[in-house]
């Protein structure tokens, strides 16, 4: 699936299961400093008709310090990906494994092969940009698969996929989405608890879990195996629902930030918005510094 389908999918898949309600933890409020937080965002935000390298530097020039790239398969294009944000200083913090097409879940073992192997470039990928972890969403509970074998079968082979990541040292950082999978905190931190591995922890999507849960509550739930971040903001209408510009829908960013100072997360932040150009760029980089990191 495109990198373009991937964003159709968080958007139009409205097939959300209930997720248990979940009581706060009681963990005292935090009034912080700025949070060592990195700013980030996706390479597909940046002006399409610009080269790599006059991306990046946008990226750096609007005031973001990482940028997360999707899978390159092609071995040319992805030492041109290096070389250009080498050039334009800055870190290629993630790779974001593009296999919504191919899961991890299927019953089909032709399907799950294709699967592996873009972890695999996925994995290599990162280990040649200098990044420390892979986005990956585990499997997708449809028809055709149970939410048990969703489980079991995702499990059996990313546990597969440890000796690489080991010998690479790149995390598997497990996302969740609306894909009827990992519907509450617990779930997702028993799911990863159960690799004991320090190569698979949580990427939590702020966004994503705003229909059926507090991003604030899963924050805290999860803790230290969050390793990565997405941004982005949700906005419930009477005639539906809206991804919308952050600040700008329901997410309580007050509060999320509070969760964060409280576990003391310091990795990256990435926002996972629509591209645009550099006015637009610029506004998102301040409103993160708003809302999220305390910085004036």
């Amino acid at each position: 699936m495109s990198r373009a389908s991937r964003r159709k999918f968080l958007k139009d898949s409205f097939t959300v299961a209930c997720a248990a309600g979940f009581a706060g933890r009681g963990l005292a409020q935090a009034s912080p400093s700025a949070l060592p937080i990195k700013k980030g965002l996706l390479l597909d935000m940046l002006p399409a008709n610009l080269s790599y390298k006059d991306r990046f530097q946008m990226a750096r020039d609007v005031g973001f310090e990482v940028v997360q790239v999707p899978t390159e398969p092609d071995e040319h294009e992805a030492e041109e990906i290096k070389k250009a944000a080498e050039e334009a200083n800055i870190r290629i913090d993630s790779v974001m494994n593009m296999n919504w097409k191919y899961r991890l879940s299927s019953s089909d073992a032709a399907v799950v092969e294709k699967s592996l192997a873009g972890m695999h470039t996925s994995l290599h990928n990162a280990k040649l940009w200098g990044s420390d972890a892979v986005l990956l969403v585990p499997a997708v509970v449809n028809p055709q698969t149970s939410y048990l074998d969703a489980w079991t079968r995702s499990q059996h082979q990313i546990r597969t996929l440890i000796p690489l990541a080991a010998e690479l040292k790149v995390v598997i950082a497990i996302e969740e989405v609306w894909n009827k999978f990992l519907l509450s905190p617990l779930e997702m931190a028993k799911y990863i608890d159960e690799f004991n591995s320090p190569w698979i922890k949580a990427w939590f999507d702020v966004g994503n879990v705003v229909l059926y849960g507090y991003p604030q509550d899963w924050i805290r739930t999860l803790g230290k195996r969050i390793v990565k971040v997405h941004l982005k903001d949700f906005k419930r209408k009477e005639d539906g629902y809206a991804w919308v510009n952050l600040g700008d829908g329901d997410v309580d960013w007050a509060a999320v930030r509070d969760a964060f100072a409280v576990t003391g997360y310091s990795g990256s932040a990435i926002v996972e918005l629509k591209a645009g150009d550099e006015p637009y760029l610029r506004d998102v980089s301040r409103r993160i510094d708003r809302l999220l990191l305390g910085r004036s």
